[in-house]
Formats: structure tokens, sequence, C-alpha cells
């Protein structure tokens, strides 16, 4: 393993322009409440993958599990420490509603199909392009002051595209065979001085998905715990979060526990493996990396994960951004009332831009 070197916070920029310049693999992020940046540089554009995540890197892995999973070698490992700079965004986004009526008849046959009885909850998304004027450093570095509670990044693969997000969500952190993962979901929008007033759908739904994840879970470990759940706070959001830990069984491999957990029913929904046919079918983008995984593979130690999953985040192409936004749909779910959650949840990243 080749330790991070320390290098000032300007070397660190200077280094991910010049990569992205010269079209290298980099990726630089920071994880929830830290003040350290690490930047894991590639020294050749080449695209590798995780085979079954015993290697060393960084991991940039799709929603569609059966796709390869990218990993950037670590050819060099920078840290440094990120300062305060005043780069918040704007909080006054107004979203236009184009695309409503489309997404409001998917929300409605995602109602239709849970009706059936083929589904408990369905995950549903779409996609916004947004043009832009400011570099992808820039608007990683408003990213990382603005939502200092996330897990934030910025990613560059030649051969893949340019990703940045803020994510709230943890996939699961593995060391010694401890595991720590989350049961996240239901969102109301954040309003100052006021706390969440959560409905029976969002209570019933994160305690589906906590149940979904107990049940996946349960044969992987020796012991298995999971938190009643909390309002916790994501940028101008609130969901509920439930903290789940575990005991590996001795013999358990890392990829097996990835296979349990992803795609998660908070990106995905209830059977996961028929969520994700309805998605395929009916969502009319392909998601690609978002609602995927991300993070470091075994960077600080044989077996040690830091896993995210890809929510809050937007591709970067030339001179235009696409976001993507998406919420839990149950039985209860109001078509009218998920368009606005959608609205919502893209102010988080449409405030950055």
């Amino acid at each position: 393993m080749r330790y991070p070197k320390t290098k000032g916070l300007q070397e660190i920029w200077d280094r991910a322009k010049a990569y992205l310049e010269k079209g290298l693999p980099f990726v630089l992020y920071r994880k929830p409440d830290e003040k350290e940046i690490f930047g894991v540089f590639q020294s050749n554009n080449a695209l590798h993958h995780s085979k079954d995540f015993t290697e060393k890197g960084f991991l940039f892995a799709p929603f569609d599990s059966e796709n390869n999973v990218i990993l950037i070698q670590p050819d060099e490992v920078w840290e440094g420490t990120v300062k305060a700079e005043n780069l918040r965004a704007t909080t006054a986004i107004s979203p236009d509603e184009s695309g409503k009526e489309a997404h409001i008849d998917l929300v409605k046959s995602g109602i239709k199909e849970i009706e059936k009885g083929r589904l408990q909850k369905v995950v549903l998304s779409r996609k916004i392009e947004v043009p832009i004027s400011k570099s992808p450093i820039k608007i990683f570095k408003t990213l990382l002051n603005t939502y200092p509670t996330a897990f934030g990044y910025l990613f560059h693969h030649p051969k893949v595209g340019t990703w940045c997000g803020a994510t709230p969500e943890t996939l699961m952190k593995v060391k010694d065979k401890k595991l720590l993962t989350m049961s996240l979901a239901a969102t109301l929008p954040y309003i100052e001085n006021e706390k969440p007033n959560w409905g029976s759908k969002e209570i019933e739904e994160q305690q589906m998905v906590s149940e979904y994840i107990g049940d996946k879970l349960a044969h992987t470990m020796e012991r298995l715990e999971i938190d009643d759940a909390e309002s916790v706070k994501a940028g101008n959001l609130w969901h509920l979060r439930s903290e789940v830990r575990g005991n590996m069984l001795p013999n358990l491999k890392v990829s097996e526990v990835i296979r349990a957990l992803h795609p998660t029913p908070a990106v995905c929904g209830i059977p996961t493996d028929e969520a994700a046919k309805f998605i395929q079918a009916n969502e009319n983008y392909k998601r690609t990396f978002y609602t995927g995984f991300l993070g470091e593979l075994n960077l600080k130690g044989q077996g040690e994960l830091s896993l995210f999953v890809n929510l809050r985040c937007m591709q970067l192409e030339n001179d235009k951004a696409s976001i993507f936004v998406g919420g839990g749909i149950t039985e209860a779910s109001d078509p009218e009332n998920e368009w606005v959650e959608t609205q919502n949840k893209s102010k988080t990243m449409l405030s950055i831009l």
C-alpha cells in the first residue's frame, strides 16, 4: 500500500485539473463530517474492473449489478485538509415543471404494479439536464462546502465520464469483519426550527427497508442489530435512518455482502429483483452510475471497505450536467406528492450549479 502523501490543498486541485486536461483517471473525495480530502490517481488511462473485491483502489459501480465495477488503481494516493471556503450554494432555487406529466404517469404505473401484488415498493427516478458554466473542480468545491455531512466526491475516467455528488447514504463499511450499514428511506423538506412530522406512509416505508435489509443479511452475520429509526438532515431534506451493525461470519467473502445489499431497497425497491426489472422496463433513461455505489476498497488494509450509495449526484459533460432524482413508491403514494418530492430533491444539486 502506498500511504497517502500529505499535500497542500492547492496542489491537490492543480493535480486534479491536470488529470482532467490529460484525460487520466482520478477521484477526489471527503468522508462525512471529516476535514481530510483524499485523491486517488491512476497513472495511465486503462479501464480496470474489480473482479472479486480483493483488489486495492477506488470503486465506482453502476446500478445494474450485472455490469462491470470500475476500479481506479491507486498509483498515487494524496491527502490534504479541506478549509471551508465561502462558496456555499444559493438556496432560492425554483426547478422548472417540465417532465411533470411523464413522471406522474410513471408513478401511477408503479402504484398499479404494487396493487397487483408484484411489488411492495419501487423507487422511480428521472433525469434533469441543465447547462453549466462552472468547472468540475469549482462545482466539487461548492459541494464540499455546502454538504459537510455527506460523502462528497469528484470522479473522472476518460472511458467512463465525470461524476460528482454528495451522498447521505452508506452502503457498507467493513473493518475486522465488523459490518456497518444503514436503512435509509422517506423524505420531507427541511424547514428551519421545525421538527419533521412523519406520516404513516414514510414510517412504514422505512420499516419495510429495515426489515428487508435484516432478511438479506441474516445468513451472512453471526450477530445483527438494527437500531430504531431517527430523523437525519441531509442538505435541505429530512430522512429516516436506522443504523445496522453486524459481525460477519468467519469465511464470508465481502463480495457476498455487497451482493446481498446492492441495490438497496432505498434505491430500487422490494423485492429488489422484481423492482429492478420494472425500473429497467419503465424509466425512460438508463441510470448507469446513479444509485450505484462507490468508495475505498482495501486502501487502508485488506478487508477494509468504505462504500457509499451514489445518490444526490450528477454527471458532467462539457457544458451540461445531468441530475438524477427519485423517490420510493408504495401503495400509499400520491403521484402529485411524489413529483413535489423529486422537485425538492433536485434543489440539492441545482443549487450547487
